[in-house]
């Protein structure tokens, strides 16, 4: 089991690979692209992502594989039975210190190294994994991601020539994953502030929508043709409802550009 950091590279990368890396950014299919992406350049079989935010929570999980939904099952497996506890990857990201810039590292090992018996069956031995080559990063704040390719029984050892390959395509790889990680945030929260606002009658939400757009009550009442008291009404109603006290927490709570 072995990691090193990865140098700064400036090698042109092929156009056709950056292409499909960045392809899968906001996609359910962001592992399916790296694979397709770095199958042009080394022998993988499975692609798997996963981002740990500091406080531990799994945040984005996506995988892929040659052989249909395989790495799907499994990457759900990981996720369900706590995987990333055991990882020996991001542990040792985990257990850094918090760096005030991001850092590359690139991680490698065999399924064998692995301690946790559980793990090591469910992710490598039953489905016919030998190793795994990773590109690590860990973010200031302590979020961390890893981008992994691996190799079945039936591959070549990873070697000197994979790992330059990966090195040089690290930096594109993490940084297509923190973008999905926050496009992923933002459309949760979207839906979550919609949900939020189904709570309200329509003419709740006309009003949420004046007000939290910078509109008096009397403007409102203006454009909606009902009176100011009646504003104030379906304003207090609406504020109640939504467990908010201002419509200046409306801002804050990224609802008024929802409604």
């Amino acid at each position: 089991m072995q990691r090193w950091r990865i140098p700064p590279h400036d090698t042109p990368l092929a156009a056709g690979v950056v292409g499909q890396v960045l392809a899968g950014i906001g996609t359910p299919g962001l592992a399916a692209h790296y694979l397709r992406a770095m199958q042009n350049l080394l022998p993988v079989t499975f692609c798997t992502v996963f981002a740990v935010g500091a406080s531990g929570r799994v945040e984005t999980v996506s995988a892929a594989s040659s052989y249909g939904q395989t790495a799907e099952r499994t990457a759900q497996r990981y996720v369900a039975q706590r995987y990333d506890r055991v990882d020996p990857h991001l542990c040792w990201l985990a257990a850094r210190k918090h760096p005030a810039r991001a850092q590359l590292w690139l991680g490698h090992h065999l399924g064998e190294d692995l301690a946790d018996a559980d793990y090591r069956a469910a992710c490598y031995t039953e489905v016919g994994i030998r190793e795994r080559a990773s590109v690590l990063q860990l973010l200031p704040g302590g979020r961390r991601t890893a981008i992994s390719f691996y190799r079945s029984l039936a591959q070549p050892s990873f070697g000197a020539a994979d790992f330059a390959l990966l090195g040089a395509h690290a930096a594109l790889l993490a940084e297509a994953t923190v973008a999905h990680g926050r496009l992923v945030v933002a459309s949760s929260a979207r839906a979550a502030s919609a949900e939020r606002l189904l709570q309200l009658s329509p003419r709740e939400r006309e009003v949420v929508q004046l007000l939290g757009a910078g509109r008096t009550a009397k403007e409102a009442a203006s454009r909606l043709g009902i009176s100011v008291a009646t504003v104030r009404t379906l304003q207090y109603r609406a504020l109640r409802r939504l467990g908010l006290r201002s419509v200046k927490d409306l801002l804050f709570e990224g609802l008024a550009s929802s409604a």
